[in-house]
């Protein structure tokens, strides 16, 4: 069972950025970050499997940045320009790539983010 430790929320004013990371216990094909605003459903906001570019949701493109370092076991969520929007909890979320899409297995404890105006 993989275990998921997120990190680097926190509270921010809109423009601002923060990095999320996510320690990994071990390296699974598809690893990724969801959000979760109260009120609405999870979004998957970014992801990363082997072999592709990564994906994005359409509402960060260009302003977030997903990548992972295996020797670390981290993954991580750069977040720039952020918006009141962007004010969610955020979950790092791993699984395995089926084909060429990713079934998510592991979640995290989830980490808040706030974006104040």
């Amino acid at each position: 069972q993989v275990t998921l430790a997120e990190s680097g929320g926190g509270s921010v004013q809109a423009g601002g950025s923060l990095t999320l990371s996510c320690e990994y216990s071990y390296i699974t094909s598809c690893m990724g970050w969801f959000r979760q605003a109260p009120g609405t459903e999870r979004e998957e906001v970014a992801n990363i499997r082997p072999g592709y570019s990564p994906n994005y949701l359409d509402s960060v493109k260009g302003r977030f940045t997903i990548s992972k370092d295996n020797a670390k076991k981290t993954l991580y969520l750069q977040m720039n320009s952020l918006k009141p929007e962007d004010t969610a909890m955020y979950y790092c979320v791993v699984g395995d790539l089926r084909g060429s899409d990713c079934v998510w297995g592991a979640w995290g404890q989830g980490t808040q983010v706030t974006v104040s105006s």
